[in-house]
């Protein structure tokens, strides 16, 4: 019996697929999972966020993501986490991974520094909007037209939110606003060592790939 080679060739490509975007639903889940916890036990997690220029309040900046002021405020960043953390995940985990942990940091550590004091910011939108800034300017940094459309295409669908970066009373603008800043600084981060791999490796195809910033040097 002859296997069938379409079924051979495809099945893995529909589960490699499917494995791009396992980081996106597991990080929606914990979210989702953390708000169930915070509903049924007393006291509140979001007591957990990033509570500015408080070092205790630092633990906010790996924290708050996860951390929502109830199910509606979750529910308004669930849509555009799973459609833009998607997007970012089809190049694969390693680049969702670097673009989530840069923009959490920056978009955290802005809002530590320069969030108001007695305030307590949680809420996964600082990741929301690093990555349409992300998606927007990656295109810049890869010089690639299916990057430069794609962002097109962001500004049209999701433009709209930037404008959760001017300051407003009950908002937290800082986090909006270092947020997509930490988008733009992944872009930069990810696609300039990319394009330094490819040009290594266009004028010579036998040079070893160049070692990337997050990847550990190779021991003798």
């Amino acid at each position: 019996m002859v296997d069938d080679p379409g079924t051979a060739i495809d099945a893995p490509g529909r589960g490699a697929a499917l494995e791009r975007f396992t980081p996106v639903l597991v990080l929606l889940a914990v979210m989702w999972a953390v708000e169930l916890i915070d509903l049924v036990t007393p006291g509140s997690l979001d007591r957990f966020g990033i509570r500015p220029r408080q070092l205790d309040g630092l633990v906010g900046i790996v924290t708050a993501p996860f951390l929502h002021e109830g199910f509606v405020h979750l529910l308004t960043n669930t849509v555009p986490f799973v459609l833009l953390g998607g997007a970012i995940a089809l190049s694969g985990p390693r680049v969702f991974g670097t673009v989530t942990v840069v923009v959490a940091v920056v978009g955290g550590a802005g809002s530590w520094l320069f969030g108001a004091a007695g305030t307590v910011h949680v809420g996964a939108s600082a990741l929301v909007f690093g990555y349409v800034t992300y998606l927007i300017a990656r295109g810049f940094f890869a010089r690639r037209v299916t990057y430069v459309l794609g962002g097109f295409v962001v500004v049209v669908l999701y433009g709209g939110v930037l404008w959760g970066v001017v300051p407003r009373p009950g908002i937290s603008w800082q986090g909006h606003l270092f947020g997509a800043i930490g988008g733009v600084v992944a872009a930069a981060v990810v696609h300039t060592d990319r394009d330094a791999t490819t040009s290594a490796r266009t004028i010579d195809p036998a040079a070893p790939r160049p070692r990337r910033w997050y990847e550990p040097p190779e021991l003798p």
